[in-house]
C-alpha cells in the first residue's frame, strides 16, 4: 500500500480526495448532464426552426408534451432556447474567466515577482478597478461599447481582472523566496523562465479554484445584463434575456421566468459545488 501511494502523482491524489467528496461529484454530474445536452443540441434541434422561428397560434401554452417547458410570447419552445441559451451562457462564463485569469495572473506575477514601483503602479491600477462594483463596472463599459456578446464579454473580462491579479501576486509573494526560486535564480535562469516554469505552477491550486467560481459569477452578471438590456439582444436566446420577456407574463404564466430560472440556479449551483470540492480536494492540509 505505501508503495502504491509514493507511485501516485500529486494530480492522482487530488482526484482520489476529490472523488471521495459526494457533494462535488454531484456537482459535477450535474455540469457534465448539462454540457452533454448543450453540445449536442444541433443533433436534435434546428435553430432557424425551433429557436427562432415564430407560430402565434400556440404562444404562451402552458408545459406540454409537444412543448414541456410551453411556449413563449412569440410561440418558440422554451425547452429548446433554454439549452441554446445554456450554451451562450457558458461560452460566456469560460471565455470571461479564461481570459480575465490570463491578464490578471500575468499582472499579479509581474507585480508579486519585481515589487517596488512595478507592484505599486500595477496594484494601485487594480485597486481603482476594485473600488468600483464588478456588476457597475460591467455596466459601464457595455453602455460605453454598446450592448452585443462581443462587449458584454470585454466588460465582464475587464471587472474580473482585479481578483485574479491580487491572488496570484498574493501567491508570488509566499513562493519568491522560496529555496527552489534561490536556486533557479543561482543556475543563472531568467526572470520569465522562473515565473512560467517555477513561480506559476505553484499557483494552480488556488486559481483552478477561483476560476471555477469565476464562471458561475460571470454566468449571473452576463444574466443580469441581459436582463437589463445591457447584454445579448433578441431574438438570440439568453437565459437573462429569456427572464426579461417572461417578467411582463410573470402572473399569468409564471413558467416562462420559472424555467430559465432553475436553468440559471443548477449551472451556479453545480459550479459552486465543484469549486468548493476542488478548494478541499487541493488543500495540503487535507491530505491524509
Amino acid at each position: 500500500m505505501r508503495q502504491k501511494r509514493k507511485s501516485r502523482s500529486q494530480w492522482q491524489e487530488i482526484f482520489i480526495r476529490l472523488k471521495r467528496n459526494r457533494v462535488a461529484m454531484f456537482g459535477l454530474f450535474i455540469l457534465l448532464s448539462m454540457a452533454i445536452v448543450i453540445l449536442t443540441a444541433d443533433l436534435y434541434i434546428d435553430y432557424n426552426e425551433d429557436i427562432i422561428q415564430q407560430d402565434v397560434k400556440i404562444k404562451l401554452e402552458g408545459p406540454s408534451k409537444e412543448h414541456p417547458f410551453g411556449t413563449d410570447s412569440f410561440g418558440r419552445d422554451i425547452m429548446y432556447r433554454i439549452i441554446y441559451g445554456g450554451r451562450i451562457s457558458l461560452t460566456i462564463g469560460i471565455l470571461v474567466t479564461v481570459l480575465s485569469l490570463f491578464i490578471g495572473s500575468f499582472i499579479g506575477a509581474i507585480a508579486g515577482y519585481y515589487g517596488g514601483l512595478i507592484d505599486n503602479v500595477f496594484m494601485r491600477c487594480m485597486d481603482i478597478l476594485m473600488a468600483v462594483p464588478p456588476i457597475l463596472l460591467a455596466i459601464a463599459v457595455v453602455s460605453a461599447l454598446g450592448p452585443g456578446m462581443i462587449n458584454l464579454m470585454i466588460a465582464l473580462s475587464i471587472a474580473g481582472i482585479p481578483g485574479y491579479a491580487r491572488l496570484i501576486r498574493s501567491s508570488v509573494l509566499t513562493i519568491k523566496d522560496a529555496e527552489f526560486i534561490e536556486a533557479a535564480m543561482a543556475y543563472g535562469s531568467r526572470d520569465y523562465r522562473i515565473i512560467i516554469k517555477h513561480i506559476t505552477p505553484n499557483t494552480v491550486g488556488p486559481l483552478i479554484v477561483q476560476a471555477t467560481l469565476g464562471v458561475a459569477s460571470t454566468i449571473i452578471a452576463a444574466a443580469s445584463l441581459s436582463f437589463l438590456g445591457l447584454g445579448i439582444m433578441p431574438p438570440v436566446p439568453e437565459w437573462g434575456a429569456m427572464l426579461s420577456e417572461g417578467k411582463e407574463y410573470i402572473r399569468y404564466s409564471p413558467y416562462l421566468v420559472f424555467f430559465p430560472g432553475v436553468a440559471i440556479m443548477f449551472t451556479v449551483l453545480s459550479l459552486n459545488l465543484l469549486g468548493d470540492g476542488l478548494r478541499d480536494a487541493l488543500d495540503p492540509r487535507l491530505k491524509n
